[in-house]
């Protein structure tokens, strides 16, 4: 692997005169790396090396690139401790889930390189002849060219690869904007994929701020732009891609899921789910499900179940250590940011360490809002028809779950969640082969899956009539 003091150079040595930014490390607060903010100078050059170069990327079968991504593959996971120790100290969560989240990046480039020979392909259609010669038609996926993707912080490198593997299969080249706040993982990444094969400037990382992500949707040559981060920021992307054109954008923004815990469920896998749905990357997850409602009857069972769960076996401490369980959040503002929301709630409600709030209104700010840190919020229900209402009665619909030993509650309540994910007894699964995105504000498109590899292509249509003797019928 490349050495720290090389993690953050330029591709293009055009550094000076750059604006620097820090690079923190949530969990001592020691500076690890200053980056440079790409200016519209950068961002020109790099988009149109990619430019230059993407038509001989994608002129490579399906087959050749496939085995690209298949070598990138074994080399994440060949490189698995560097990269999740990147991960853990520019982002704060425990390295223990830093593993995970390296080890399903792998999998996401060897699942796009094993779909892509046989799912990247059009159809063949026969047409009536009328005695004119033979005449058929075709599709054909074809890339985008040059797409831009601008990643989050939560997840650095995990959700680099969600957008660059299905990018580069479909063959574009890619310009990719990591978090300011954790951008050194797909710094690696760029290396592992040129060690796979890949070639010089179709995958590129520009490091920046948020002007620098501006810049990548309005640039003419950036045909198609993904984005993961907040709803706030969601909306200003795909305005700012509407200026100069019709571009078309992915959108993975936040979410308030909610949790449902019915009478009849397993109290043991209720709470090891709520536990899943909250307190994962120190709460940082979009999908989590901080409101948690417990029916009536089974709320004080679950309550002293949960607290000794969590009094007997969390442990917040050093993120690099094996035995921590929450780690540090990723920035002071951040972090301000969750404990405001809390002393405020904290006037109405019973406050439980580690941050579980009992005693809630659905109208309070820190039930209505995204948190996006490990706080629980324990809402009480008394019907299946008021928990389901309840759930839905929010402008987010990324995920959902419940918990329940009811096959047919269990159908009859997700089909009923305005989500686009609903977990059943269990909580925050992700696996590349099944679709990820959201209903209403938390975006639209999708990550992962066949789906997300078709939206990185076009479909082209094409006529064909093989023979002489075409009449037409204008008189």
């Amino acid at each position: 692997m490349i050495p720290n003091s090389e993690l953050f150079k330029l591709s293009v040595d055009i550094s000076a005169g750059l604006h620097f930014f820090k690079v923190i490390e949530p969990g001592t607060g020691a500076i690890v790396a200053q980056c440079p903010n790409a200016d519209d100078a950068l961002v020109d050059i790099v988009v149109n090396q990619a430019e230059k170069v993407q038509p001989s990327w994608a002129a490579m079968s399906p087959l050749e690139r496939s085995k690209v991504l298949l070598r990138a593959a074994t080399l994440i996971r060949a490189n698995l401790e560097t990269i999740a120790s990147w991960e853990t100290r520019t982002n704060g969560k425990p390295i223990v889930e830093a593993r995970v989240d390296i080890e399903s990046s792998a999998d996401t480039f060897a699942f796009y390189g094993g779909i892509l020979p046989a799912e990247f392909k059009g159809d063949f259609y026969d047409l009536p002849t009328d005695g004119q010669g033979n005449r058929f038609a075709y599709t054909r996926r074809e890339p985008f060219g040059v797409v831009g993707c601008i990643g989050a912080w939560n997840y650095p490198f995990q959700t680099c690869c969600w957008k660059v593997a299905p990018a580069l299969a479909a063959g574009n080249a890619v310009v990719y904007k990591p978090s300011p706040f954790a951008p050194g993982s797909p710094v690696l990444l760029g290396e592992l994929l040129k060690a796979a094969g890949l070639p010089d400037g179709v995958f590129n990382v520009v490091q920046g701020e948020a002007e620098t992500g501006q810049l990548i949707c309005l640039h003419e040559k950036i045909a198609r732009v993904s984005f993961t981060g907040s709803v706030s920021t969601g909306r200003k992307i795909q305005q700012t891609c509407a200026l100069r054109g019709i571009k078309p954008v992915t959108l993975e923004l936040g979410g308030k899921s909610a949790f449902i815990v019915f009478e009849d469920a397993n109290l043991q896998d209720a709470v090891a789910s709520a536990i899943l749905a909250n307190f994962c990357n120190q709460g940082e997850v979009c999908t989590n499900a901080t409101r948690v409602f417990v029916q009536q009857s089974v709320l004080n069972s679950f309550q002293t179940k949960l607290l000794t769960e969590l009094g007997s076996k969390m442990r917040v401490g050093n993120p690099l250590e094996d035995s921590t369980n929450v780690g540090a959040t990723i920035n002071e503002q951040h972090l301000e940011k969750v404990i405001q929301l809390v002393e405020h709630s904290k006037k109405q409600g019973f406050y439980f360490e580690p941050a579980v709030l009992t005693n809630l209104d659905d109208d309070m700010e820190i039930v209505k809002e995204e948190i996006f840190g490990a706080v629980m919020l324990i809402l009480p229900f008394q019907t299946e028809e008021e928990a389901v209402s309840r759930a839905n009665a929010t402008q987010f619909g990324l995920a959902s779950g419940l918990c329940t030993t009811s096959l047919a509650r269990a159908h009859r309540v997700a089909a009923q969640l305005k989500v686009g994910t609903v977990f059943v007894n269990t909580y925050n699964d992700a696996e590349v082969h099944i679709p990820f995105g959201g209903f209403k504000n938390s975006g639209h498109g999708r990550e992962n899956c066949v789906e997300c590899l078709h939206e990185y292509s076009q479909v082209k249509a094409v006529y064909m009539h093989i023979g002489e003797g075409l009449q037409h019928n204008l008189g």
